[in-house]
């Protein structure tokens, strides 16, 4: 109601501030949609259906809006089994931490591993000692973060029986490793 009632003033005022109104209506949205995909990740998972993780990462890509020189690699010709719409909102999180954390001209690839999948970026990484903190509810090094994407990741993870682990990238940037991941052949 509110991003309604501001649009329409836009229109008939002309003022600065409807300009940040609008960037803490947009946020205040993006952190309510945050705060319920974390308080369904303690749910259990709807069926599980073949995904192929191409065609899904590719989808979530166009989602996250990133950066013109933000380049997505996609090295996976997998199908696993999973609560697809579960899983989307596992690789939303970890492209869009990728794009914010990992520079203007990040490579986010996306990748195989014998019983699962992952994703790099070869952006700073994430220093050895906050590698276990980084899954925390609220934690964040943005001004701006909600501190909950991660800790999205890690619960849609685990609802499937998966894991997640953070590493260093080949590129020295941060990877992401899902395992225990069953495919489909």
């Amino acid at each position: 109601m509110a991003q309604l009632r501001t649009e329409l003033l836009d229109q008939e005022v002309e003022s600065d501030h409807l300009g940040d109104i609008t960037q803490a209506l947009d946020r205040m949205e993006q952190m309510i949609d945050s705060l319920l995909a974390l308080a369904r990740g303690g749910q259990i998972i709807g069926d599980r259906q073949p995904v192929d993780l191409a065609d899904l990462v590719s989808k979530c890509w166009n989602t996250v809006e990133p950066r013109i020189d933000a380049e997505l690699v996609c090295q996976t010709a997998l199908t696993v089994k999973a609560d697809e719409t579960r899983l989307a909102s596992l690789f939303e999180n970890l492209l869009r931490n990728a794009v914010e954390h990992g520079g203007d001209d990040v490579t986010v690839t996306v990748g195989e591993l014998a019983d699962g999948f992952y994703v790099a970026d070869d952006g700073e990484g994430i220093p050895p000692d906050e590698r276990e903190e980084v899954f925390e509810n609220g934690y964040s090094t943005a001004d701006d973060g909600s501190g909950f994407g991660l800790s999205i990741v890690k619960r849609v993870a685990e609802a499937h029986g998966w894991e997640v682990v953070v590493t260093e990238g080949d590129d020295g940037g941060s990877r992401f490793e899902i395992t225990g991941v069953e495919t489909v052949s």
